[in-house]
């Protein structure tokens, strides 16, 4: 691998291998452990900007750590001034030179009511592997591995929930679509009812909706609908990981946005993006539950210490990892219960 000064890709670091062919993947769950042990304590607290930020600068704090020269190309908004993980910010000037899609804190409002849902997320991959995006919204259509190939962003919801249900050998009735419960979702709704499906309305965690899909077990089988584009790209590459696959297209709601998409290099604002486009190359996924949700617990906190549940997937060594981390916040060793 060279001089220890040499810089090298996430193929070969992150999602790779080090000098004794150690697979380095599980490093990066830290970062999303730091954020959600900061975020879970405000809980229920009914501030979300402050959860937001203890969790994103915890997230920055935990990846300086690493052996990491990292590019923040999808971020937390770009508003505030002083945010620790805003797009374009470079993290650390280690080795490994990778690109990160990142959310401290999904589902910041869920937190903040203390509700289900909410987790700490990162995504990372090569130098321009992972497509940048402005901030608008994007139409996306997600299904799991069962039912990849099968559906087309173009054709109606009830023509893709017909496609979903052959591919998963069951009647529409029986396929689970799951929606933001949103105003601009009304007649998609009313489309999906009129088939037949089952339908799950979520008030927030658009990421969460798009990897419960893909997720055998969860019982869920579809996200559709409108929701963050740069969420759209998180979740694309743990679709990545899990065989998934996402169709999506850009949703601008003015001639600005549509100036911006094309500052992007996105000249063609009516392409379908497939998971490809959205992401390529090795890539690594991890999420640290904040709250409890679907496939992920909360963060748990015992006397002088924390429990966290973490999900670790990466492409190039081809598995997916659930992870049950006990944090000690003192030298002294009490008895845990497990």
């Amino acid at each position: 691998m060279g001089d220890v000064g040499e810089k090298t890709t996430i193929s070969r670091a992150a999602g790779g291998e080090d000098r004794d062919g150690r697979c380095m993947c599980s490093e990066f769950i830290g970062p999303t452990e730091a954020a959600a042990l900061a975020a879970a304590r405000w809980m229920g607290q009914g501030d979300g900007p402050a959860a937001d930020s203890a969790a994103g600068e915890a997230m920055r704090a935990a990846l300086e750590r690493l052996d990491l020269r990292a590019t923040v190309v999808i971020g937390e908004a770009e508003a505030a001034a002083d945010n620790p993980l805003k797009r374009g910010t470079v993290v650390g000037d280690g080795r490994r030179v990778c690109d990160l899609a990142l959310d401290p804190l999904e589902g910041t409002d869920l937190l903040a009511r203390g509700q289900a849902g909410a987790m700490s997320v990162l995504a990372a991959g090569e130098p321009g592997g992972i497509m940048a995006m402005p901030d608008m919204y994007m139409q996306k259509i997600v299904v799991g591995p069962r039912a990849a190939g099968v559906i087309d962003i173009d054709r109606s919801a009830t023509v893709n929930l017909q496609a979903i249900a052959k591919a998963y050998g069951r009647r529409v009735g029986e396929i689970t679509a799951i929606i933001l419960d949103r105003p601009r979702h009304e007649d998609l709704i009313a489309e999906i009812r009129r088939a037949g499906a089952r339908i799950k309305l979520i008030a927030d965690g658009d990421i969460t909706a798009g990897i419960a899909a893909a997720v055998s077990g969860t019982g869920d089988h579809v996200y559709i609908g409108i929701g963050g584009a740069a969420e759209g790209v998180i979740a694309a590459a743990a679709l990545r990981c899990l065989g998934g696959e996402m169709r999506a297209k850009l949703w601008p709601l003015t001639r600005r946005q549509v100036e911006e998409a094309r500052a992007y290099g996105i000249d063609d604002i009516e392409k379908t993006l497939t998971t490809e486009d959205l992401v390529k190359g090795d890539l690594v996924f991890a999420a640290t539950g904040v709250t409890e949700g679907e496939f992920l617990k909360r963060v748990n906190y015992f006397r002088d210490g924390a429990r966290t549940q973490t999900l670790i997937m990466c492409t190039r060594c081809r598995w997916v990892r659930f992870v049950d981390t006990i944090h000690l916040f003192t030298d002294e060793r009490r008895a845990i219960r497990l």
